[in-house]
């Protein structure tokens, strides 16, 4: 077990490197940069740019350089000195804008994780367990509608009613009055008035996967020799399927742990820009299309950071879960 883990470790460094390299990378694909949109945006509006000032600015933010050497710039500064940099449309550091929006990511995030599983997980032991029957049935049909239907046309659906039969406002994780308050009971309590919606929003296509491969996995196990012992010793039935095959069947989410944070910031861009939240989507919509690199840069490595990091948790909890995984290592 020592070994499966300092092995798994020492994946973790290149691996974060790489990504790190990639991702500074695909953000200077397009043509130019923040300073080639910023003088366009202001040759239409017919305003001139300063050419002394323009190239202070590059030389300031290194854009006169290779790609090469901002990213060198750029790593050195995250590594030696916890520096992101300096956000070009914002004029604020990268730091500071993540501080006051990544929490409430991450809190989103862990939110929805939490109630997709709370109810993917029995719905789909149910669906298994009472195969084609008549919940079998409603759960199957919710859990296709909740694939289909996009994250985005709910969000606009769901907030249309809450303000129209309910008299809510809509938009934003707090109501305008606890946005630039301290926070306290009050604007906890109001936290949760308003994250229900886009946690139902985001979990939504999660719980119908999560049950139809759970349902599958489950249906597999249910009839292999192990289980059939199990029953023949004379193990009640909820102890036996609680105990081995949903054990078995649980393998494939613990394992795909790290894949949930990639998708839960692709889905949330579109969500988060619709519902209005505070949250590192819109910011990173706003930072690839301006061409900010240090903040788009910034919120794509912590995303693939935090990525390896569930994909390291992920791999520990299955060799605790599952011996097959400890066996087959060594």
């Amino acid at each position: 077990m020592v070994a499966y883990l300092l092995r798994r470790l020492l994946y973790v460094v290149p691996t974060v490197f790489l990504v790190s390299l990639v991702s500074f990378l695909i953000i200077q694909l397009p043509p130019g940069d923040y300073l080639s949109t910023v003088v366009a945006n202001l040759s239409r509006t017919g305003q001139n740019v300063d050419p002394a000032q323009l190239a202070a600015l590059k030389e300031r933010y290194a854009l006169d350089q290779p790609v090469i050497a901002q990213y060198w710039k750029w790593i050195t500064n995250i590594i030696l000195h916890g520096d992101f940099g300096q956000s070009f449309e914002y004029g604020r550091s990268v730091s500071t804008l993540l501080a006051e929006r990544l929490p409430l990511t991450l809190a989103l995030g862990l939110s929805t994780l939490l109630f997709t599983w709370a109810v993917a997980l029995p719905a789909g032991i149910y669906s298994a367990v009472r195969k084609y029957s008549v919940g079998d049935y409603v759960l199957t049909a919710v859990a296709f509608l909740g694939i289909a239907i996009p994250g985005f046309l709910l969000a606009l659906t769901v907030a249309y009613i809450q303000f129209r039969y309910f008299d809510k406002t809509v938009g934003g994780l707090l109501s305008p009055d606890y946005v630039g308050a301290r926070w306290n009971l009050g604007k906890l309590l109001d936290l949760f008035d308003h994250v229900w919606l886009p946690v139902l929003v985001l979990s939504l296509g999660g719980i119908g996967g999560t049950i139809r491969i759970l349902r599958a996995n489950l249906l597999d196990e249910l009839h292999k020799p192990y289980v059939v012992t199990g029953r023949a010793r004379g193990l009640s039935e909820r102890r036996l399927i609680a105990h081995y095959p949903v054990r078995v069947a649980l393998n494939p989410f613990i394992a795909t742990i790290g894949w949930l944070i990639p998708a839960l910031f692709d889905g949330e861009v579109l969500v988060a820009t619709v519902l209005g939240l505070q949250t590192t989507g819109p910011l990173l919509l706003g930072a690839l299309e301006s061409q900010d690199m240090y903040l788009a840069g910034s919120i794509i490595f912590i995303a693939c950071v935090l990525t390896v990091i569930g994909t390291l948790v992920s791999d520990i909890l299955l060799a605790l879960v599952d011996p097959r995984v400890r066996e087959g290592y060594r």
